[in-house]
């Protein structure tokens, strides 16, 4: 068998393939075109999220029994194709759940307390005025979780000392496992409505593309702050920089783009 490594992975994945014979080859992060030209003699492609697998690539898979996408989400590989071919698709769910849940705190502290333009203040103008970048406190503010899943979750686990009003919105949850991982069930119109701080922990797909975008926007506190840690096609980005823009938000954290 041959195998494929396109992205950074951890090693326990080569070893564990070529300790079961396999031959692996490692190439970084390939274009569109450079994947489709070496990919024909692999069985196995290894990957994380670039780039797009396609139906030319699919195509010219000719040998191809199986993706292993070490990430979670799968929307960049066209998977109604794959199927089609009879290549396998697997993920690895909850595989960064904590990782993610830390840099999405450490967003929120960052919005909340402003010290990304205090800082670039202090290196550019050589100045600190403390009454420009006054912050504020999380303590006693309504953090709104969107997907409450193991991500959305771990979030709540980890700012429960900050003392935060927790409520989320997640359709797929049953009533009991909102209180067992401390949070109120509200339905997204109340979440938008009362949450200080919002984060997005949820899938990209034909439901929740474009899922906030102007009305919800509208919606929102004035002053509010919004994470998306999710997938960028979940946030309409031009509605989030015009609402940025315009001082309604006091900030928006991103980890990932649309494209």
């Amino acid at each position: 068998m041959r195998a494929l490594i396109i992205d950074q992975v951890s090693q326990n994945i080569r070893a564990f393939l070529e300790e079961r014979g396999a031959q692996v080859d490692h190439v970084f992060l390939p274009s569109h075109d450079e994947l489709k030209e070496i990919i024909e003699s692999y069985d196995l492609l290894v990957m994380r999220v670039d780039p797009f697998i396609d139906q030319e690539i699919l195509d010219a898979a000719k040998n191809l029994k199986a993706i292993t996408v070490a990430a979670v989400g799968t929307n960049h590989i066209d998977l109604e194709y794959a199927e089609k071919k009879g290549i396998r698709v697997t993920n690895a769910p909850g595989m960064n759940s904590n990782t993610v849940a830390e840099l999405t705190v450490s967003k929120m502290l960052d919005l909340a307390r402003n010290t990304i333009p205090a800082n670039n203040t202090v290196k550019e103008q050589h100045c600190w005025n403390k009454y420009v970048w006054t912050g504020i406190e999380l303590k006693g503010k309504v953090l709104g979780i969107i997907g409450l899943g193991k991500i959305g979750t771990r979030v709540v686990e980890l700012l429960r000392g900050f003392d935060m009003k927790v409520i989320a919105y997640d359709p797929f949850l049953e009533d009991k496992e909102f209180a067992r991982r401390g949070a109120n069930k509200v339905t997204l119109e109340e979440l938008l409505e009362k949450s200080d701080v919002i984060s997005l922990h949820l899938p990209l797909n034909n439901e929740t593309r474009g899922m906030i975008s102007y009305a919800e926007f509208d919606r929102m506190k004035e002053g509010a702050i919004l994470l998306n840690m999710a997938r960028g096609g979940i946030m309409d980005e031009d509605a989030a920089y015009s609402n940025l823009k315009s001082g309604k938000m006091r900030g928006i954290g991103v980890d990932v783009m649309s494209c």
